[in-house]
């Protein structure tokens, strides 16, 4: 069953950001994900959260693929740059 994610990432290292796009597709491609959407125009319908540069909706083929991909040490060098690249917040639902 497919299952989703939501990155909110508040870029403070827009260089650290440009390495991490370049290597993020194919580290989610590696356990089956795919970005769905991804944007840094946003608006708050509702509540008081602090709007990020910018948001992606994942997918993963199941949640083991999801954590797969978090948690895979070799890809813990393109997970740095995205973590690096300022405050990088990632929401797994449906889990």
């Amino acid at each position: 069953m497919t299952i989703h994610a939501v990155a909110y990432i508040h870029v403070t290292n827009p260089e650290k950001m440009a390495a991490y796009r370049e290597k993020g597709a194919d580290a989610l491609a590696k356990h089956g994900g795919t970005v769905i959407q991804a944007s840094p125009e946003l608006v708050v319908l509702e509540g008081d959260m602090s709007v990020p540069t910018l948001a992606a909706i994942l997918a993963f083929p199941d949640r083991d693929a999801a954590m797969a991909w978090h948690n895979d040490p070799d890809l813990q060098d393109t997970h740095a740059l995205r973590q690096g690249s300022g405050v990088s917040n990632i929401v797994l639902f449906g889990a």
